[in-house]
């Protein structure tokens, strides 16, 4: 049977939806459009608005009925027969996990399967989510245990992850693409003290009560500590509460809310460390820290694995202790004392998590498997 596309791509969500996962499949999809493939992503139609079949960016878009939502999921019938029918003509299958119907589409797979593999799920607590926790992880076990080689976005994440044991000996580290922000305006600085930015989910695994209180303990009066993230749609809770309740009693430290993306360059330019306090051992990477290194600020990041690796890499930063306003404080005094290079820091960051880099990974790892 001839082929028809070079590469299947595999993902609940694609866009227009927006998120971490979701960006990496189209950034990857369109990317590798733009380098002479054929892309096909065979997806859920989330929103009944979007169009069943389309062309976006040169990638072929099909999206299967949804006929029931459970927690974040759909559950669309048509989504694992739609994936094993386009695999029959496409060269390598590339599915983005977790994904609950992982384990269906790899059993039946006609192409060489090479799964993404994003992070281990985590949901909260309570018996439906565990089952359903329990459901996504065995089912993506299955698919790991049948690849031809599994894509990583590092190593330190892939070694500490609950599902280590079904990909050791075929993981192949490709990190997140990450994007580098036109240069911006400063227009968030006030003052010539330490400038501190946080941006990302206002939620309590981002830890932003303990970099609130480290910043505190290290900051002088002309210190600030910007913190971008929409507030106003996050749900009451104790830690949205304590944090703006801090914010409100301290002048050095500002909430900006929502930043729309066209913000996003400014406030980059406006800081001279990127924090990303993760207190959950769930998060994998965290792009915004990388889109801030490409940019000049080095960062400031929580000991876990995964989030850790890019100033490991790079040198760029440095990294402490999760859940320990002490320890935040000390990274951000060695920080001020001694800023690193940010010429040299924000190279580092390009060559190594660069889109094009990324996009080069990718295209190799297709061209050889497909072989």
């Amino acid at each position: 049977m001839p082929r028809t596309h070079d590469v299947l791509i595999g993902v609940n969500y694609y866009a227009p939806y927006v998120s971490g996962l979701t960006n990496v499949a189209r950034d990857v999809a369109v990317g590798l459009v733009r380098r002479g493939m054929r892309v096909k992503v065979v997806t859920s139609r989330h929103d009944p608005a979007l169009p069943a079949a389309e062309v976006v960016d040169g990638v072929e878009v099909e999206r299967t009925p949804v006929v029931a939502r459970l927690g974040k999921g759909v559950i669309s019938p048509a989504f694992v027969p739609r994936l094993v029918a386009a695999s029959r003509t496409a060269g390598v299958t590339n599915l983005h996990l977790p994904m609950l119907e992982a384990g269906l589409v790899a059993a039946r797979c006609h192409s060489p399967l090479v799964p993404t593999y994003h992070c281990d799920v985590s949901l909260p607590s309570g018996l439906v989510n565990a089952v359903q926790r329990t459901g996504i992880d065995v089912s993506s076990r299955r698919a790991l245990g049948r690849a031809d080689a599994v894509v990583v976005t590092s190593d330190d994440y892939a070694r500490h992850s609950r599902l280590w044991p079904a990909m050791a000996g075929r993981t192949v580290v490709i990190p997140p693409p990450c994007h580098q922000r036109p240069a911006g305006s400063p227009r968030f600085r006030d003052g010539g003290g330490l400038h501190v930015g946080f941006l990302g989910r206002i939620v309590e695994e981002k830890g932003l009560q303990y970099l609130v209180r480290g910043f505190q303990e290290f900051a002088g009066p002309d210190d600030r500590l910007l913190i971008g993230g929409d507030f106003a749609n996050v749900a009451g809770g104790s830690v949205v509460g304590e944090i703006r309740g801090l914010v409100d009693a301290d002048p050095r430290m500002r909430l900006l809310g929502f930043l729309p993306d066209e913000d996003i360059a400014d406030l980059y330019a406006s800081l001279d460390v990127f924090a990303l306090p993760s207190i959950n051992a769930f998060e994998a990477f965290g792009i915004v820290q990388v889109e801030a290194m490409m940019a000049g600020v080095p960062a400031l990041a929580s000991d876990l694995p995964g989030v850790r690796t890019p100033v490991q890499e790079t040198g760029f930063g440095v990294v402490v202790a999760r859940k320990d306003a002490g320890a935040i404080a000390e990274g951000l005094r060695r920080l001020a004392a001694e800023p690193p290079d940010r010429a040299t820091g924000a190279a580092r960051a390009r060559e190594r998590y660069g889109l094009e880099t990324v996009l080069d990974a990718y295209e190799r790892l297709v061209t050889d498997t497909a072989r």
